[in-house]
């Protein structure tokens, strides 16, 4: 067959069904049954040849590579331009890649994946990336949100992020009575632990000046004692039942779920995400969007709840389903509060603080216990979120119980964030096989928040040096919405530990480029228990890749984030191109 080279708009048109043909459906059954239909039917050739590449295959036995072939949704060689040539039929699409950079599919193990806030809500900070706003915008989106929200009915506005206000200061209630003084309002921190409310929305619920704060939570005060309208962690329950909120019918919220996660797998693999563990949602939903042939990323569903309680009772184990969609760990068991809003439960206060503040425990150690011996004894693995050292302590204490009350082998329980770390913890992490999945896209998008912690704590905090160090397989966890989701921002933060503002903290658990890929790859996939049919290219597994526009190997480390994604290729087919 005659070779030809062709320009990069040629390369993103035949190198796989579009994205376009995904959403006409015309993928349906292939999407249903996992796989692309091969028209040739001679077993020696292959769909797709891709050549003269720089493949980083994360396979320890070939670690690079020229030339990759795709049958049906699998690799079925990965080696030399040379070689690849048999694997060419009359039908074989056969690409000249010239140079460009091909990865495995990024993976993200702890990612709240629901796209209705973005769709239907007010956003109030950029979820994507780093951007500043003013007190002033925020209170002018939610009034505009109020003008037409009846009297009594909630006004809420998501991703606000408090370091990255053009004020220089806190959010408060008085910023919040602006919007009204008719509705309850609130606004959410992205990092999901803290909000802030109005006045009114405070008397609602009953709290005054005088309210103690609850366990696992705190009702903040100005340094007049008065109330600032900043509420943390558990201590925002009151507010569950307060106030009026916008109800829909069974088919629109159905509606609404099938549209937001249409919506956030696209961009899912525009940032070039194959897989993603996500943190609940409406798994109907899930299956009707897949069967709507809107699905272009893999989904490790982790549950709690009714279905998580239906899992135990049926006897569903993790790892039914099948590669696009399989029931994963449990969603992440709270333990303690959050790295980002400084809730996290350390051993030693937060510096500054008076009274002395060490942060939210959000669960008492004998539930705990009783929580994780369940799901281990169900075949489930269980997962909690666990930030600070205390409540790392806390989660690997009830997991050790639960190994020795339910002894399974390879469980590999998961720690959702594990931030904080220390060397007793390592070796405990590391004796009981636990997968942690560390911030990924923190080092760079929350640098502005490290001097909460100091530079002796962040010598110990997203420790991805110390985990490779101890032989422990640390994942990739973006935590989205908390944190942006795109992997190279993940990879750059994790290979510099250099902030958006140029500041640079805990350079002692840099990992390099090649580290950073395992992370976000073979790590994903091991961290579900995948790593047989994903996480690398190598043949016979998934054909899930992402073509980049340059290497993160020899560009510039501080423009790594910023690489572009020329195509991501799920199953051998083309979910997203430039």
């Amino acid at each position: 067959m005659k070779e030809e080279r062709q320009s990069r708009r040629e390369f993103l048109a035949l190198t796989g069904v579009s994205v376009a043909s995904l959403a006409g459906g015309t993928l349906l059954r292939s999407i249903v049954s996992g796989q692309t239909e091969s028209t040739d039917a001679d077993p020696r050739h292959a769909d797709l040849v891709v050549f003269n590449a720089k493949v980083y295959t994360i396979d320890s036995r070939m670690p690079r590579a020229e030339a990759l072939a795709v049958k049906g949704s699998r690799f079925v060689y990965v080696g030399t331009s040379v070689e690849a040539k048999a694997f060419i039929g009359r039908n074989t699409r056969t690409l000249d890649a010239k140079q460009m950079t091909i990865v495995p599919g990024f993976i993200d193990c702890h990612n709240h994946a629901g796209g209705n806030t973005l769709l239907y809500d007010v956003i109030v900070g950029n979820p994507f990336e780093v951007e500043f706003v003013t007190i002033a915008s925020i209170i002018d989106k939610l009034r505009a949100k109020a003008q037409k929200t009846p009297p009594g009915y909630w006004v809420d506005g998501y991703f606000f992020d408090d370091t990255k206000v053009k004020d220089n200061r806190q959010l408060n209630m008085h910023d919040l009575d602006q919007v009204s003084t008719e509705h309850p309002v609130c606004v959410h921190h992205r990092g999901g632990h803290t909000s802030y409310y109005n006045g009114k929305a405070l008397e609602l619920a009953g709290i005054n000046k005088n309210t103690p704060n609850r366990m696992g939570g705190t009702y903040d005060r100005d340094e007049n004692g008065e109330l600032n309208g900043r509420v943390t962690d558990r201590a925002r329950d009151v507010f569950s039942n307060v106030g009026k909120r916008e109800t829909f019918s069974a088919e629109q919220k159905e509606q609404r779920d099938r549209d937001g996660l249409a919506y956030i797998s696209k961009q899912f693999v525009r940032y070039g995400l194959t897989s993603v563990h996500h943190e609940g949602g409406d798994l109907f939903a899930l299956q009707q969007v897949r069967a709507r042939g809107e699905l272009l990323h893999r989904v490790s569903f982790e549950t709690s709840g009714d279905i998580l309680e239906a899992m135990i009772k049926d006897g569903i184990s993790t790892g039914f389903g099948d590669e696009w969609i399989r029931f994963g760990a449990t969603s992440e068991h709270t333990a303690d509060g959050s790295f980002s809003e400084r809730t996290m439960a350390l051993s030693q206060p937060y510096a500054g603080t008076n009274p002395p503040y060490s942060g939210n425990i959000t669960e008492k150690q004998e539930d705990l216990n009783a929580w994780a011996e369940r799901v281990q004894r169900a075949g489930i693995q269980p997962n909690c979120h666990a930030n600070g050292d205390v409540a790392i302590d806390m989660v690997l204490k009830a997991y050790e119980r639960a190994q020795q009350l339910a002894p399974r082998p390879d469980v590999r329980p998961k720690i959702t964030h594990c931030t904080l770390i220390n060397d007793d913890l390592l070796r405990r992490i590391k004796a009981l096989g636990a997968v942690p999945a560390p911030f990924t896209t923190y080092a760079y998008y929350n640098a502005d928040k490290f001097h909460f912690y100091g530079e002796e704590r962040m010598k110990h905090c997203m420790a991805y040096r110390s985990f490779f160090d101890n032989g422990i397989r640390a994942a990739a966890g973006s935590d989205f919405s908390p944190g942006p989701f795109a992997p190279l921002m993940g990879i750059q933060g994790m290979v510099t530990r250099t902030g958006w503002n140029g500041e640079t903290w805990g350079a002692n658990q840099r990992i390099s480029v090649d580290e950073a890929l395992e992370v976000n790859t073979i790590n994903g996939a091991y961290n579900s228990h995948e790593e047989s049919i994903k996480g690398s290219i190598t043949p016979g597994k998934l054909a899930d890749f992402v073509v980049l526009a340059d290497d993160p190997h020899t560009i510039k480390q501080e423009k790594i984030k910023d690489i572009e994604i020329v195509q991501t290729v799920t199953g051998g087919s083309t979910v997203h191109q430039k």
